[in-house]
């Protein structure tokens, strides 16, 4: 059941008549996401005003156990000839990971396209698909879409699209004040994470759309979390490979209602391997999070954190094994959410007119529950 304070509304309880109400040491969780309706001139502006992000009040019961088929075990053919056809252009942002492919509608792709699409998701881990008609399809073509790669994900906090709640929608235009006090106190807006990774079944292939962006700026930096497996010293792997963690939405949900908006589930708390083998790869991945794991089991809370400081500076800090994903209007990226870290970098901001738009959705599609290193023995 609901609590008693989720709001009859559409929109948080938060008024947004041009100021912000709240306390002057409050802090946006994330940067990236709008936890209170949007102005009218923002909606008259968009080029996109059907995802414009919404607070419907649903309830969600927590996700119980599914058995989920990973398309890419599907593909039969390794050219992935009913997803590559001869005029499809595939350009590497790395030498090991992360691809743009040009020549490919997705939205016409057969079944056999979509296994071959998850092979390629699997095998380069973030893929990009600039000019893509299916940003004009609307939210009931791309969340069919998605289904076939796992089951949705529904948000608990952040703005959706009405009658869709599998959509996270990321907006950010102008909120100066916002933006200018989220600096007094972070010295970065980077954030790195997995989506959603506190869900039993986290998930596997997620889909970002990108309906308006500024000219320049507003890349997202992803990880390639097998190659920062592979660079730690084979004593420390040994570690890592017994390791559990717990993810947990519990910050957010609290993080959330202090900021007085919507919440749709209760605070969800998993059990993940910090190291996970990738279903398809077979590759060791680790499996750490910037903003979801509140322990890790068998350590102290001094050593959990030396730990996890240690693994995020590692990915953070490591290029080698990073690719950073520049994006034009219409494209769409689909990424490996098990074998990734990723971070929006919000550098597209004047100090007079704050951030320029930055339109984007999200689609999840939920897969198996992370597989440990003992099992896969």
């Amino acid at each position: 059941m609901p609590p008693n304070n989720m709001s009859p509304e559409s929109e948080p309880p938060i008024e947004n008549d041009g100021h912000e109400s709240r306390t002057d040491d409050f802090i946006v969780y994330d940067i990236n996401v709008p936890y209170i309706g949007l102005t009218e001139e923002t909606n008259r502006t968009t080029n996109y005003p059907q995802y414009m992000p919404s607070w419907d009040p649903i309830w969600f019961d927590p996700l119980p156990p599914f058995e989920f088929h990973d398309p890419a075990l599907r593909a039969k053919n390794p050219s992935m000839p009913n997803l590559l056809s001869p005029s499809a252009q595939i350009t590497h942002i790395q030498p090991g990971f992360g691809s743009i492919v040009h020549g490919v509608q997705l939205n016409k792709l057969s079944d056999a396209g979509k296994d071959e699409l998850a092979l390629l998701i699997s095998q380069r881990k973030v893929v990009a698909f600039p000019d893509q008609d299916m940003i004009d399809d609307g939210p009931a073509f791309q969340q069919e879409f998605m289904k076939y790669f796992g089951k949705p994900n529904y948000q608990p906090v952040s703005g959706t699209i009405p009658g869709f709640p599998g959509f996270h929608i990321i907006h950010r235009s102008g909120n100066v004040e916002e933006i200018t006090n989220f600096l007094e106190r972070k010295s970065t807006t980077t954030l790195w994470h997995q989506d959603v990774s506190y869900e039993r079944q986290p998930p596997g292939y997620v889909m970002l759309g990108l309906l308006q962006g500024p000219e320049v700026g507003g890349d997202t930096v992803f990880a390639d979390t097998a190659a920062a497996y592979k660079l730690i010293s084979p004593v420390l792997r040994s570690f890592l490979d017994g390791l559990f963690a717990t993810h947990s939405s519990s910050n957010m949900i609290a993080h959330t209602r202090r900021a007085g908006g919507l919440v749709r589930k209760d605070p969800v708390d998993n059990v993940h391997p910090l190291v996970r083998i990738h279903p398809v790869t077979g590759e060791k991945c680790l499996f750490v999070n910037g903003e979801f794991i509140t322990r890790i089991h068998g350590l102290k809370d001094a050593e959990a954190k030396v730990l996890l400081d240690f693994l995020l500076q590692h990915i953070i800090t490591g290029h080698d094994f990073q690719a950073r994903v520049k994006w034009k209007p219409k494209t769409i990226v689909l990424f490996d959410n098990r074998s990734t870290l990723h971070t929006a970098v919000v550098d597209y901001v004047s100090e007079d007119s704050g951030a320029a738009a930055r339109h984007i959705f999200r689609l999840c599609a939920m897969a198996e529950k992370p597989i440990p290193v003992q099992k896969s023995k």
